[in-house]
């Protein structure tokens, strides 16, 4: 297979990964995400398109990038750089004049023969632990002929290979790339399918059939809930998964309970985004357990929580 022959918008390629699958993993990151959910970590993997951000506290304010600037995109307002999204086309050559590399386009057009040389280079890391690469996103199921190729080409490396997705895709586009899936680890955030479609603007009935699609093909399949407060963190919400995953799947390993982050809050601000739950405060210990007891009693054979949590005392 030509590895070259298709191409697609990658925004990170995490190296030494240890929370997207078994072992030490490479995360490769796809730009583009069908669903808008409020807490998303990674605000920058949203558009599908590549994206200029600022780097405050890297800027030299020489003013450079505004001369070079061919759409008029850049103006200055005191000490901050404001980017006109709607002018700008993420060129790139504002970052090329920037003396102190203050300016950095997320996404980046790539080949498969360039992202499988970044994940080769630590196949013996993959091999030690038992990890692989985990393609994640955004949506990488939206750049479907891309990451097709990418797992052909892990698959012929002998790499194991996890899919990270929320499941809102056709059921033909995730039934062509399952062959080339060794893992799925498949994002469900609620049963409440009013709440789901107000929330993050997805479709209960078509992510579950693609879940259950995933399930009749025998691969492993790691279910993920993001806890989020306000949102799907309630014992009942956490209880009806349990019980979807204890009941109807059969290659369901373990549920996943991920406790809301906002370490993400900085992403946002550079991408003049608002960040719905910036005031909302971290779970604790005690509160991530009790939900993962709720799992267990309503049949989750192995739930597992992550995140970061706040210490004991106030929120």
């Amino acid at each position: 297979m030509d590895e070259s022959s298709a191409t697609g918008i990658v925004f990170s390629i995490q190296k030494f990964s240890t929370e997207d699958g078994p072992g030490i993993r490479t995360t490769v990151f796809l730009k583009g995400c069908p669903l808008h959910c409020p807490w998303c970590h990674n605000p920058e993997s949203l558009s599908p398109r590549p994206e200029l951000v600022w780097h405050a506290l890297r800027c030299l304010g020489d003013g450079a990038c505004l001369k070079a600037c061919p759409e008029k995109a850049l103006t200055r307002a005191g000490s901050v750089l404001q980017i006109d999204r709607k002018r700008c086309i993420a060129c790139g050559i504002c970052v090329e004049e920037c003396p102190a590399a203050a300016l950095e386009i997320l996404g980046k057009k790539m080949t498969v023969t360039e992202v499988m040389a970044e994940v080769r280079k630590d196949s013996r890391y993959y091999e030690k632990s038992g990890g692989g690469v985990t393609f994640s996103g955004g949506e990488p199921t939206l750049q479907s002929e891309f990451l097709r190729e990418l797992l052909e080409a892990c698959r012929a490396a002998g790499l194991h290979t996890a899919l990270d997705t929320c499941g809102q895709c056709r059921p033909e586009t995730l039934a062509a790339l399952l062959p080339g899936v060794n893992l799925v680890l498949f994002d469900l955030k609620t049963l409440d399918r009013d709440a789901l479609k107000r929330f993050t603007g997805g479709q209960l009935d078509l992510i579950l059939d693609n879940l259950r699609l995933a399930d009749s093909r025998g691969i492993p399949i790691w279910v993920r809930v993001p806890v989020i407060p306000g949102y799907t963190d309630s014992p009942a919400n956490i209880e009806a998964i349990a019980r979807l995953v204890g009941s109807d799947l059969r290659h369901v390993e373990r549920l996943d309970l991920l406790a809301f982050s906002n370490l993400c809050l900085a992403k946002y601000e550079q991408l003049g985004m608002e960040f719905a739950l910036k005031g909302s405060p971290l779970f604790s210990p005690e509160e991530m357990l009790a939900l993962r007891e709720a799992a267990e009693r309503a049949g989750a054979k192995n739930a597992v929580v992550s995140g970061p949590m706040r210490s004991n005392g106030p929120a």
